[in-house]
């Protein structure tokens, strides 16, 4: 186990006092879309679109099924309840975001950018982070069970009180980046811990992943 300073907590997005609706437009996401100081409330986004981007804006049970965005950038937002499950965000880039409740099952970000992001309470199940680089991000009480960070970049990530169940870290690199209070059971890529801080407790939870990767047979 490493030790180190604590970690901050991730910059929270800034928001206008007041915000604007949002229009049936503004649900049909476009080619270079610029959509600044939006409310979306339960609404369907629609449309396959490239470089859409979405500053001080905040999404309230808003569904992201319904879309497949190629490098949309995120700053400045906030998402309470939304369901992002299996969206397709290629390339994303997103900046002092909060994600909270939300279901993000299935939900593909693979190489995007990520910075300031507090996901709370989130079903993050099967999500695909794969060669995304991670920076200042929190996880806290999220199921992230078979989530792919294989080849992702982490930084100053903490995983609190996260399910980890054969989630995959295969050839990631990790530089302060902390499990406390993790189901780490079955967990691939152990070997790519390098540079991870974890409890005693989470140190157990990877017993099993390490023995294995080492060819390492324990007898009853």
């Amino acid at each position: 186990m490493r030790t180190g300073h604590p970690l901050r907590e991730p910059k929270a997005p800034s928001l206008p006092k007041t915000l604007t609706p949002a229009t049936f437009a503004d649900a049909n996401v476009e080619h270079d879309g610029k959509y600044l100081s939006v409310a979306y409330g339960p609404v369907t986004l629609t449309g396959t679109a490239e470089d859409p981007e979405f500053e001080r804006c905040r999404f309230d049970q808003t569904r992201f099924s319904g879309v497949t965005l190629h490098r949309p950038g995120f700053a400045d937002v906030e998402f309470t309840g939304a369901d992002l499950a299996n969206a397709r965000l290629f390339n994303s880039r997103m900046f002092a975001a909060t994600v909270a409740s939300c279901r993000m099952t299935g939900l593909h970000l693979p190489e995007s950018g990520l910075r300031d992001v507090l996901f709370d309470a989130c079903r993050a199940d099967m999500a695909n982070f794969r060669f995304a680089h991670l920076r200042e991000v929190v996880f806290r009480d999220c199921n992230l069970s078979e989530a792919d960070f294989q080849n992702a970049e982490l930084a100053n990530v903490r995983f609190e009180r996260c399910k980890l169940v054969v989630a995959q870290f295969s050839n990631a690199t990790m530089n302060a980046v902390r499990f406390s209070g993790c189901d780490l059971n079955g967990v691939r890529g152990v070997t790519s811990f390098d540079g991870a801080i974890v409890t005693p407790a989470d140190a157990m939870g990877l017993l099993d992943a390490l023995t294995s990767a080492l060819g390492i047979t324990i007898e009853d």
